[in-house]
């Protein structure tokens, strides 16, 4: 029997062209395949059955991949973009759930479609494409933001748009503080670079973008700001800062003139005795400013946004 030539299985999607130009044959692959040390992730495209991961975020990734070494003109977008930037979901559902998501100019896909993707025509600038740390293109986070907005309610959209905002400020400034995110001048330029991502944004998305805003810390701030502009209600300051005996806070929500201070809490803060601890004893000073104090959680934002209005509402007065 002759022994099988020994050769590198790709950690990385390889098509069977790329395979042969190391001197991989049909027969090789075939083997591999047989007695599953390889694995054929589309037609013509392999990797290495230890390269696949557990992890089902990643094995979206490596899917997508696997397409785009398939079809080098096709760009990473929408959710698997997002998944690549690690940005933010509005809902429950994550980003890995849905099909991967590639963009590329018309009429260049080569071979037969992937029925387990979504595939955008469209022609995409320089400056929307960069690299992920692998090498692979994907719409830049600007870019990012905008199409996944583009298709969401005002809420949903926040969501990404201020988080994608913050980055835009960190990368403008060095070692960025909350001054920083809560300057007008660098939240007015991160907005500009939003809507520069799109061209002329119009509409909802024009509307959504110019809400946006970098000194929200967490989704579910920016959903509940989200459905607060909607209700129609008095807006808050985001983290703005207010003088306590214990120095100088920055509640999630301050409405001056109604003198009330909101606070929207994630399931963590209730899993750690320390930090129930430091927000009773920042409650307290808080309230000894003769502001009063309502708190939410995330969920309420996301479930029954509706509910969470009306008690705002009530609270304001």
């Amino acid at each position: 029997m002759r022994t099988p030539k020994p050769w590198i299985l790709p950690t990385e999607p390889a098509t069977r062209s790329m395979l042969a130009a190391m001197g991989v044959t049909d027969e090789m692959i075939a083997t591999h395949l047989r007695i599953g040390r390889l694995l054929r992730l589309r037609r013509g495209v392999y990797v290495s059955a230890d390269a696949w991961p557990d992890d089902p975020a990643e094995q979206h990734l490596v899917t997508a991949h696997a397409i785009q070494v398939a079809n080098p003109r096709a760009v990473l977008s929408h959710q698997s973009a997002a998944l690549t930037w690690g940005l933010p979901t509005p809902g429950f559902a994550a980003w890995h759930s849905s099909p991967p998501s590639l963009t590329q100019p018309e009429s260049s896909l080569r071979g037969p479609r992937s029925p387990d993707a979504e595939v955008y025509e469209r022609s995409l600038r320089p400056i929307d494409v960069v690299r992920d740390p692998h090498g692979y293109a994907v719409t830049s986070t600007a870019r990012t933001a905008v199409d996944l907005a583009a298709r969401l309610t005002l809420p949903e959209a926040l969501v990404i748009l201020d988080d994608v905002a913050r980055r835009l400020v960190a990368a403008m400034v060095a070692n960025a503080h909350r001054k920083d995110f809560s300057n007008p001048k660098y939240a007015h330029a991160a907005r500009e670079l939003l809507s520069a991502a799109v061209g002329r944004p119009r509409g909802a998305l024009a509307d959504a973008i110019s809400k946006a805003d970098p000194a929200r810390e967490s989704p579910a701030e920016s959903l509940t700001a989200g459905h607060l502009n909607l209700s129609g209600l008095p807006m808050p300051l985001f983290q703005a800062p207010l003088a306590t005996r214990i120095g100088i806070v920055f509640p999630d929500f301050l409405w001056r003139e109604q003198r009330l201070v909101g606070e929207c809490d994630g399931g963590l803060k209730y899993t750690d005795p320390r930090i129930l601890i430091e927000e009773k004893i920042r409650e307290d000073a808080v309230r000894e400013t003769d502001h009063r104090v309502l708190r939410w959680m995330g969920r309420e934002a996301m479930v029954r946004p509706e509910l969470l209005m009306d008690r705002i509402g009530r609270a304001l007065g």
